[in-house]
């Protein structure tokens, strides 16, 4: 026994007809070649907890590295949303106060009528989050406007205890080791937030995936149902 350790699992235990259904759709999506008329879209969302200084850090000189109290103020926290295109190499961050179906109606509105106005469908790769809907559309504009955009969009999601197949969440890994450990509200998350995004857009850092569903087939073959003959 070994209390003080815990595991979080990422996939199912056991066999899961739902996971693997789920699972297969969205690998067979990353194989899509890139095309500019259906782009690959992952989305996915997280929070920052604002955090202030209570005194002013000291700032580092020769022979002394910077130093701040272990003391701090909790400034509540916000929340961001992230979109990330994988065969482009592009991302889009907002900077929100809250997670709301209308903070994400508002986020996917933005990216259908900027970045991808032109394109014929939005193939929306996301985790199966309450909000992550087209009910959400719903909410937050009137039924016409919830259904142009609701017609923009090709949903896939993702299976529950399968977040690692989202590749936003890889985006949101690395914005997260960026970020300084201490962002002590909304402006300054905001301006690092845009900072990172700027980097990583010039660089056009894309995402390589290379797990396929003929690698699942193999590789996590204890979650597929075994068929009676």
């Amino acid at each position: 026994m070994k209390p003080h350790l815990r595991k979080m699992w990422c996939i199912p235990p056991k066999a899961s007809a739902e996971f693997v259904a789920y699972m297969e759709d969205v690998l067979e999506v990353y194989h899509r070649p890139h095309d500019p008329a259906r782009p690959v879209v992952c989305m996915d969302e997280t929070f920052k907890q604002l955090i202030g200084e209570v005194r002013e850090p000291l700032p580092p000189a020769p022979g002394r590295i910077e130093r701040f109290d272990s003391v701090y103020a909790r400034n509540g926290v916000a929340s961001l949303f992230l979109a990330f295109e994988p065969l482009a190499g592009w991302r889009e961050v907002a900077v929100t106060d809250t997670r709301t179906r209308g903070d994400w109606a508002h986020f996917i509105r933005s990216l259908v009528d900027t970045r991808y106005r032109a394109a014929d469908k939005v193939v929306l790769v996301m985790d199966q989050l309450n909000t992550h809907g087209v009910a959400s559309l719903y909410e937050a504009f009137n039924p016409d406007e919830a259904w142009r955009i609701a017609k923009r969009l090709e949903i896939h999601h993702t299976p529950k205890h399968g977040s690692w197949l989202n590749m936003a969440e890889i985006e949101l890994s690395v914005l997260a080791r960026d970020l300084p450990q201490r962002v002590a509200d909304r402006a300054g998350l905001t301006r690092h937030v845009g900072c990172w995004k700027a980097r990583r857009n010039a660089a056009r850092v894309k995402a390589n995936w290379q797990f396929t569903t003929a690698d699942a087939r193999v590789k996590l073959r204890k979650l597929y149902p075994t068929i009676e003959a």
